[in-house]
């Protein structure tokens, strides 16, 4: 079990509002300069060098360098889970008058978005229904299960189930499929490594694309069309929609 010492330290680093910002544009897995970052905090790049400097020591950061830059990403999909619960019980405790209140942004933030390396929003939990109801998953409320029929269905759509599942049984950390209940939408979508490799494979074949400067997602048309024809997710026109 964490120290409470390490636990203080974590709240207190993830809590300062430029820190947040930060590690709320780094929830979609990319890695990101100080510059980059500076700007998405609203802070001057020197002081966004002091914050992430203070979250790579914690932990909550890691660097990779590339020539002259320096490339920030989260340190593990836990952090990318922390913050998204964290989200959850913000609007939770938000008041009903300001859940109201939402821009165009939030609601492209609601249909469909990057958790890390894998699909939240409607979307997200679109594909998580979808696939319990072909049989093709199983979930409970804190695990789950790639079936038979869900390893057959992720060779037709082009994925190769050796590596996960190899990946799967080692001691790494990070399970083959979980649940992950999603802040917006009060319900589970799908993470592990079954979750990262839909979205990848969403992202390469272009079903998906990502909207610059937010971690929001567009399904193209030919998205919409595998939704339905391959993955059979019935509540794709009011994600379209929506």
């Amino acid at each position: 079990m964490a120290s409470q010492s390490l636990f203080a330290e974590i709240a207190a680093l993830s809590g300062d509002p430029a820190r947040a910002s930060m590690l709320h544009a780094l929830m979609d897995g990319r890695a990101l300069t100080a510059t980059e970052l500076a700007r998405a905090a609203g802070i001057t790049p020197q002081s966004a060098s002091s914050h992430l400097a203070r979250m790579t020591t914690v932990g909550l950061l890691a660097v990779e360098k590339h020539g002259r830059h320096r490339y920030h990403r989260l340190a593990t999909p836990s952090v990318a889970r922390m913050m998204e619960s964290i989200m959850q019980v913000a609007a939770d405790l938000e008041p009903d008058r300001q859940r109201l209140t939402v821009g165009p942004r939030d609601a492209a933030l609601r249909r469909a978005r990057t958790c890390y390396d894998h699909f939240a929003g409607q979307l997200g939990v679109a594909l998580a229904d979808a696939l319990v109801e072909q049989g093709r998953v199983e979930l409970t409320s804190d695990a789950g299960l790639l079936t038979e029929a869900g390893i057959v269905f992720l060779g037709e759509i082009g994925i190769d189930t050796g590596p996960m599942l190899a990946r799967g049984t080692q001691r790494s950390g990070r399970v083959l499929c979980r649940p992950c209940l999603d802040w917006s939408e009060r319900r589970p979508h799908l993470a592990g490594y079954l979750g990262a490799a839909l979205c990848a494979r969403s992202m390469n074949e272009g079903w998906t694309r990502r909207i610059e400067g937010s971690r929001a997602v567009d399904v193209t048309p030919k998205g919409w069309r595998v939704l339905r024809e391959k993955f059979r997710v019935h509540g794709a026109p009011t994600i379209e929609g929506s």
